[in-house]
């Protein structure tokens, strides 16, 4: 292959595919802007000068090196570009071309799950697509057993300020991942402005310590041959040293003027600038090595495949186009007389702006070549083990919400070995406070070779912590988001890899909503996975404001793609967490998140019906959101709770009984299902609401007193099931240390609080 395509380099085809995609890309982004109809008159954008610095990057890449078990992280504002060569290999029909950002068409950036042609990696929010591949190739190397293909992250320069980037890159075991190659779109600018001082040096440096392969790709072949003339060095210096703002200035200059201020006082790089043509000079001046197709291949056989690699490739944005290296050129859109010059300057006709290859020319045989190379066979879902929708068992005596979830996971690896094998945990190093230690010691850690257990003979040592490529539990450091990554492309390899897991991840609840942008984005991108939030809320107490969650339960209300679960008792975990998995692994599946709690809750209270169909029927509503938990003889008020505070509503049931006032008490599993359920009831879902008749039953309509540990809006719609008057309690200001007693006291979600409240909304 790689002699075929140093012969087509010399010819020229690969220059010529590269300037076809270098129009296309710019004619997508022109078209969507200057020639579709746009009666809003709104600009629709795109990024003509951003995809133009990608161009050389990526035509080397799809038309020299990629094969087919490659996976690529295109950076998002060069998604023409990935269209522009999908559309050459025959992937994207020429219809699409026109569609760019509108409804049904090319998405703004490339999306794995809603773009019509190959997209291997969701990108668009900042630092997640770049370090996906990260993730990715920890995925395939958990269900491949060994790395396959490389995975490629096309990142732009302004990216690196992302901390998400530096979370993944200093992970410790990133470093064993030879697999992973990033190349670095070095071009100097941000959205705004020439970024004035990049430090490439140290930004190489870090990547170094880090334990990666650091190539920097600088300049290209004309300019290194220029530099090895008479003034050469002088001229290298000069331009080595010119700030980032002066280079840019520089791309601006024509000939006489560059003539002038290159040399910068040098009187050899002068006499060397001297020799120069125009056109020579001009473009030695932007013959940057990202732009060299040369001297990208040369970069790319150099790629270390023990370590990860990062390619520092120097460009221009907007090389090619007449924005190139303008400081506010990065949603800057060339006019109609300039994509009429760009397409006369590329050979080109713009009224013929889709035209491919010519049949039997030289570059449609490497387009041809490229797409039979770089063909995947389609996957075909496998469907994921069958799980039990309930083990059976009935608990008793007194037992956290928390704890339910390790003894779940040991339960299916008796009730359903097969299921359980399938299942994968991940924790940024709380597995044992969150009770996954009996988890751990029973399938071992996840790592890419044996490690020995430096602890194994150590008597007082509970947590045993093997580790080898059998194990079943991630550990990742203290980065949650790095945690929710790894879970969104674990989620993903039903899809990917035809080899569906079924992964969880456990955090700290308050950090949930650390994680929630690049968990949502994996949900986003296909990924299936179950979130465990835990401990959670005030109830918490002695921990304090810090670690005491709020907003957190709204969650299930407000992200697509997700099921949330917030149980009060054991068996309600079991279900909610069996019913959760069960989701994963499918086209038609989903995440969930489940909050859990490690407060102490009496099981008898959740009255689990003895009766076979009546626990059942117990089971399909504590996975539909709510179940009717407590009926009075004749009810005054209903107590809607959720969570860890069903205790203190049957308790406040209890005392309102007492003084004649009869309180059902519904215990609410999901607020977000109830919530869709009360939408298809009001025709604005195509769901079903019949978990409202059980719950909510017109019959029994009574004013309603709401009370969670978290936000009281997240259970404010539910006056809305029957239209009733409606008292909400819950959480809405930082807390503090203290007591259970004591802090729900003070936001007013004990059971006195829950008491005065239905005396004053009762009739």
């Amino acid at each position: 292959m790689s002699e075929r395509v140093a012969t087509a380099a010399e010819s020229g085809v690969m220059e010529e595919i590269e300037r076809r995609v270098l129009w296309l890309a710019t004619a997508v982004v022109h078209h969507a802007n200057r020639v579709r109809p746009n009666p809003s008159g709104l600009k629709v954008g795109g990024h003509q000068a951003s995809s133009a610095s990608m161009v050389s990057i990526m035509t080397a890449l799809w038309f020299h090196h990629l094969g087919p078990d490659d996976r690529v992280s295109v950076k998002p504002h060069a998604s023409p570009v990935l269209h522009a060569i999908n559309y050459l290999l025959g992937e994207l029909d020429e219809r699409y071309l026109t569609t760019l950002r509108e409804f049904g068409g090319l998405q703004s950036y490339p999306s794995r799950t809603k773009d019509p042609d190959p997209v291997d990696y969701s990108t668009g929010s900042v630092g997640i697509g770049a370090t996906a591949p990260i993730w990715g190739a920890v995925a395939r190397r958990y269900t491949e057993g060994a790395p396959a293909g490389r995975q490629y992250s096309l990142v732009g320069d302004a990216e690196l300020d992302e901390g998400a980037v530096w979370e993944a890159v200093l992970d410790p075991g990133v470093a064993e991942l030879g697999e992973i190659v990033w190349i670095v779109d070095l071009n100097r600018q941000s959205l705004d402005r020439v970024v004035p001082y990049l430090a490439a040096h140290r930004l190489k440096g870090m990547f170094a310590a880090a334990g990666w392969q650091v190539l920097t790709l600088k300049y290209g072949r004309l300019l290194t041959e220029l530099f090895g003339r008479p003034g050469g060095d002088e001229l290298r210096a000069r331009i080595d040293a010119m700030s980032n703002p002066e280079y840019q200035r520089l791309l601006r200059c024509d000939a006489a003027e560059l003539r002038d201020r290159l040399p910068g006082g040098s009187e050899p790089a002068a006499a060397l600038v001297a020799t120069l043509d125009d056109a020579t000079l001009l473009a030695a001046l932007r013959n940057l090595g990202g732009h060299d197709l040369g001297s990208l291949g040369d970069a790319f056989e150099e790629i270390d495949d023990t370590r990860p690699t990062v390619i520092f490739a120097y460009t221009v944005k907007g090389h090619g186009l007449p924005s190139e290296g303008h400081p506010q050129n990065h949603s800057s859109l060339l006019t109609a007389e300039q994509i009429d010059a760009l397409a006369a300057r590329l050979g080109l006709d713009p009224a013929d702006p889709w035209a491919r290859f010519e049949d039997g020319s030289e570059a449609a045989r490497l387009c041809a070549e490229t797409a039979a190379r770089l063909r995947r066979e389609p996957v075909a879902p496998q469907a994921p083990p069958a799980l039990p929708a309930d083990i059976g068992r009935t608990p008793k005596g007194t037992a956290t919400t928390q704890a339910a979830l390790g003894r779940l996971l040991l339960d299916l690896t008796r009730e359903a070995p097969e299921a359980a094998a399938r299942v994968v945990t991940v924790s940024p190093d709380v597995s044992s406070s969150t009770n996954l230690g009996g988890w751990v010691n029973k399938v071992g850690v996840w790592s890419t070779s044996e490690r020995r257990d430096w602890f194994a003979d150590d008597a007082e040592t509970i947590l045993h912590w093997r580790e080898g490529p059998s194990g079943q539990h991630i550990e990742l450091g203290i980065a949650e988001t790095n945690l929710v990554s790894l879970l969104g492309e674990l989620g993903a390899t039903w899809s990917r890899w035809n080899k569906p897991l079924l992964p969880i991840g456990v955090l700290y609840d308050p950090f949930v909503g650390r994680a929630l942008e690049p968990w949502s984005f994996g949900i986003y991108a296909g990924g299936q996975s179950i979130l465990i939030g835990t401990p959670s809320g005030v109830t918490l107490a002695p921990e304090g404001g810090a670690h005491q969650s709020i907003v957190t339960p709204s969650i299930g209300i407000e992200q697509p793609g997700c099921v949330a679960y917030e149980p009060a008792f054991v068996l309600d975990t079991e279900w909610t967490l069996l019913a959760s998995m069960a989701r994963l692994g499918r086209p038609d599946g989903g995440s969930a998140y489940l909050r859990l709690s490690t407060r102490a809750v009496d099981q008898r209270l959740a009255a689990v019906p003895d009766d076979p169909a009546a626990r059942e029927r117990r089971r399909r509503q504590v996975v539909a959101g709510a179940y009717p938990l407590r009926r009075a003889e004749r009810p005054a008020v209903t107590v809607a709770a959720m969570g860890a505070l069903v205790p203190e509503a049957l308790a406040a049931a209890d005392r309102l009984d007492q003084v004649g006032v009869g309180a059902d008490v519904v215990c609410v599993t999901s607020p977000g299902l109830l919530f869709e359920a009360l939408r298809s009831r009001q025709g604005l879902g195509d769901g079903s609401s019949w978990v409202l008749d059980q719950a909510f039953p017109a019959s029994r309509a009574t004013p309603l007193v709401t009370v969670l540990d978290g936000h009281p809006h997240t259970l404010a719609f539910l006056a809305g099931v029957n239209n009733v008057p409606c008292v909400t309690l819950g959480v809405t200001k930082f807390g503090q240390s203290g007591s259970i007693e004591d802090v729900h006291r003070h936001h007013g979600i004990d059971t006195d609080s829950i008491v005065r409240a239905a005396l004053d909304v009762a009739p």
